[in-house]
């Protein structure tokens, strides 16, 4: 059973929970509270792994693309993965919401997930984090609003500015041991969606750019911070879209040894291109970087 914090209100759409809700699950057929007290006996002295999805992933899809992903993971001991889940979906509006969808974000790291982890866990003997898409945002306001220090942070196609480490988030650098993150230029919906979203959202939410590329598309802007870590470019002819990092119903993957790194340009497939490699070869990335 993968352990969960939830900051959802409701099951699809909705917004942010008034509290933070320890779970445990592997689908959302037995998806089920769990004893906040066990989870703090579970986390003492252990290198706690948070890893969240991003946009438009509903309750249901949420459990299961991390829950799988947990099974992909290569975590020394000790080490303990716990997902994230919070609300970056609509029930109606699929996909004109996304100009709406940062704020949750920001409010979600900062309003519940920081204040309950700097509560929680400082028995803990470190606390890292992984994201893909838009939950880089959640990330990364909750190490912003963090008081506990932060071990490791890797963005996987990150929906966000490429510059928001320099700009909006200067702050978090500072604050985290390690800086890793996945970028894909086959990212179809990073190369296009996303300035398009920005440009949407410049126009009616104050604070956003006109247009800039994600970070997720082609990798942090320069100057990267001193303490990130390349290389970050997953190779072109892998064809790595957005929706390989985290997969729902995955068949049963590879595992791809630890410790694995970004390759040059033109490298061969993991795994020979057996099916459900992507999501493995994050996986084994992340646990890599973890390390």
């Amino acid at each position: 059973m993968t352990r969960f914090l939830d900051v959802r209100a409701d099951p699809v759409g909705g917004g942010l929970a008034t509290a933070v809700a320890v779970n445990q699950g592997t689908a959302i057929a037995n998806y089920q509270s769990y004893d906040s007290n066990q989870l703090l006996a579970d986390i003492r002295g252990r290198n706690v792994f948070i890893g969240t999805h991003g946009y438009n992933v509903d309750r249901a899809d949420g459990i299961s693309c991390l829950s799988n992903w947990e099974g992909l993971l290569q975590l020394d001991e000790p080490s303990i993965f716990i997902g994230l889940l919070w609300p970056g979906d609509s029930i109606w509006l699929h996909g004109l919401d996304y100009p709406e969808e940062p704020r949750i974000a920001n409010d979600a790291g900062e309003n519940l997930i920081a204040p309950f982890l700097d509560k929680n866990f400082t028995d803990a003997a470190s606390v890292s984090f992984a994201s893909h898409s838009l939950g880089a945002r959640v990330v990364l306001q909750t190490i912003s609003n963090m008081f506990l220090p932060v071990r490791r942070a890797t963005i996987m196609a990150g929906a966000i500015d490429d510059n928001c480490l320099n700009k909006e988030f200067k702050d978090v650098p500072a604050k985290v041991g390690i800086i890793s993150a996945l970028a894909s230029k086959k990212d179809g919906v990073l190369s296009g969606l996303f300035p398009l979203g920005n440009l949407i959202g410049g126009i009616i939410a104050a604070g956003h750019p006109w247009w800039r590329s994600a970070l997720g598309h082609s990798g942090p802007a320069n100057p990267k911070p001193a303490n990130f870590e390349s290389p970050f470019q997953i190779p072109d002819n892998w064809n790595y879209g957005h929706h390989d990092y985290l997969r729902v119903d995955p068949p049963p993957p590879p595992l791809i040894p630890v410790p694995q790194n970004v390759p040059p340009n033109g490298s061969p497939l993991p795994a020979n291109g057996a099916i459900g490699w992507q999501e493995a070869w994050s996986a084994a990335f992340c646990s890599t970087r973890f390390r």
